[in-house]
């Protein structure tokens, strides 16, 4: 079940804010928070006018508590280096929170796991709907063709993506894992010698304006099969974090995926 929430905006002036913004403008979803990090040339301002648009009324800030005052869900779209403060304010107000920050090391995981023993909590990736089905597929094939078949994965982004591999490549690549064991090999250069059978390969590919491609590949003898997802725009990901907006205040404390929000395939 879902409803309309009142959303506070964790990284609100990226990339990630500005589709954001167009997503919730267009579902009628108030967002009552803005925040961006301290020293941000965009502080005071109208939300609305820092991504070009009509003003909402909701100025920037860099103090998190009073961003989360009035909201029913936070949604994190920011930087690493931010999820440890951000976790404390969230737990402090007691509010749901969907993340799809990427880069965090095993203590911030651990700490959102300890997190969602208080509130529900949704860290995703990729928040794009047809990324999760593709995890869902990398995993039934895999299992399907067996460890003869070789998997390699290639992910494509703009030239500004600051982390290599991308989250979701990772994620991928743990789909893929999950039916054999295979030793990950990021890129490949100089005389190796034969691909040992349980490696798995990510290469990234970095420039222009490019959302995110990703292509899972799956090399047997005389065939192959690939399995890929391109994002034309950052809606796609917004679109994924506003359904998590919309159900997760509804549920009960837990870290929740994105595929709890799918139909049942049952």
């Amino acid at each position: 079940m879902s409803h309309t929430p009142r959303i506070a905006l964790h990284g609100a002036t990226g990339r990630m804010g500005a589709a954001m913004l167009s997503i919730c403008r267009q579902a009628n979803v108030p967002i009552v928070g803005a925040v961006a990090a301290p020293n941000t040339p965009d502080i005071g301002l109208d939300l609305g006018e820092v991504h070009g648009t009509q003003p909402i009324g909701v100025l920037v800030t860099d103090n998190l508590s009073s961003a989360l005052l009035g909201a029913d869900v936070v949604v994190d779209f920011s930087h690493a280096s931010a999820a440890q403060s951000l976790i404390k304010a969230v737990r402090s107000a007691n509010l749901p929170l969907v993340s799809g920050t990427t880069g965090f090391d095993a203590d911030t995981h651990d700490a959102l796991q300890r997190l969602g023993q208080q509130v529900p909590v949704l860290w995703a990736s990729n928040f794009s709907l047809g990324i999760q089905v593709l995890a869902e597929l990398v995993r039934h094939a895999t299992q399907r063709l067996g460890p003869d078949f070789d998997v390699e994965i290639v992910e494509i982004h703009h030239r500004r993506k600051v982390d290599a591999p991308s989250g979701t490549a990772i994620r991928l690549a743990q789909e893929a894992q999950a039916s054999y064991p295979r030793q990950l090999r990021h890129g490949r250069h100089g005389m190796l010698g034969i691909r040992p059978q349980d490696e798995l390969g990510i290469s990234s590919v970095r420039g222009g304006d490019v959302v995110g491609d990703h292509t899972v590949h799956l090399l047997g003898i005389g065939e192959r099969l690939e399995l890929t997802h391109r994002a034309s725009s950052r809606e796609v990901l917004a679109r994924g974090a506003l359904l998590a907006a919309r159900c997760l205040p509804t549920m009960p404390p837990g870290v929740w995926q994105l595929a709890d929000l799918l139909p049942s395939t049952s």
